[in-house]
């Protein structure tokens, strides 16, 4: 499920028009089962309430009938209740639920707050929910806190793992999805993005799928039909765009992709609202060299071979 980029015009409002455009492009892609809006890759915390409604309901129009997973950013539970009644009002399918910055202070040593928080959204709409899992020494969940979220709150429905930690993600994968109530585990990790695949991951939610929607298709198909060697050679090519996406620092990793829109002729300008800065010449360049080894054109990927 690509996460898609938020276009924006000189003066920093929304380009609602390439907005559409881009969602319509990667809607249209083959083996897209949904599309994630309002969150990290759509730079949503520059984005106020209002401008919200307006892209999910940009979205929902230019999507047809792909589903909409909105996201849930608020750092409060009763600002994210009102999210998530607006998501479901406006017709989304799904809601992504981004952790508050303030778990970082220790809530996975007081499960109940975490728990507290999800409850308020999940009250609120009967929406499924896919909950993010971080670092443990960030925002994460324990495994012991995860299962207590799945078991308390049955609108859970999904994981998005960024936990960088490969035995971390097989834990999860093994006991959630294959728990008695199963949970789908999305992988988020593009730096290895084949492995976690291999581990059993249902899926990809990801930010540089909505520039690659095509190869990640291409790449969870080859792991799913157990053909390695085709997912090998998807991999490498993949390479060279991780490498130009997600590179330090990663604040500029939207800003990339934005970059890689203009370079395939897709987007007329790549601007990000401040506090985040036009990339350097230099940098521009490598994402240029990285789509041309990656062989990614204006229409799509080739195909693999």
């Amino acid at each position: 499920m690509p996460a898609c980029l938020l276009p924006f015009q000189e003066d920093f409002s929304i380009d609602f028009e390439m907005l559409r455009r881009h969602v319509s492009h990667v809607s249209k892609v083959d083996g897209v089962q949904g599309i994630v809006i309002n969150a990290h890759a759509s730079e949503i915390s520059s984005c106020g309430f209002e401008e919200q409604v307006a892209i999910l309901n940009e979205t929902l129009a230019a999507a047809g009938s792909t589903p909409i997973i909105n996201g849930v950013y608020p750092e409060g539970s009763l600002e994210a209740v009102k999210v998530a009644k607006m998501a479901k009002n406006a017709g989304a399918s799904a809601l992504l639920v981004f952790p508050p910055g303030i778990f970082s202070g220790g809530a996975n040593l007081r499960p109940d707050i975490a728990i507290n928080h999800y409850r308020h959204i999940a009250n609120a709409s009967d929406l499924p929910l896919i909950i993010f899992q971080f670092r443990l020494a960030d925002l994460g969940h324990s495994h012991e806190v995860l299962h207590r979220l799945v078991e308390e709150i049955p609108s859970i429905v999904g994981i998005k793992d960024v936990s960088d930690h490969p035995s971390f993600l097989e834990k999860t994968v093994r006991e959630l999805q294959s728990g008695p109530r199963a949970i789908s585990v999305f992988t988020a990790h593009n730096p290895w993005l084949l492995s976690s695949l291999v581990l059993g991951c249902k899926g990809i939610i990801s930010g540089s799928g909505s520039t690659l929607p095509d190869l990640q298709v291409a790449l969870y198909r080859a792991v799913a039909n157990k053909d390695l060697a085709l997912a090998q050679r998807i991999s490498d090519r993949m390479y060279w765009t991780t490498q130009a996406f997600y590179s330090p620092p990663r604040i500029d990793q939207h800003n990339r992709m934005k970059e890689a829109q203009v370079i395939l002729g897709r987007w007329p300008r790549a601007i990000v609202r401040p506090p985040l800065l036009k990339l350097p010449q230099l940098d521009i360049e490598k994402i240029r060299l990285a789509l041309e080894k990656a062989q990614v054109y204006s229409d799509g990927a080739a195909p693999t071979l």
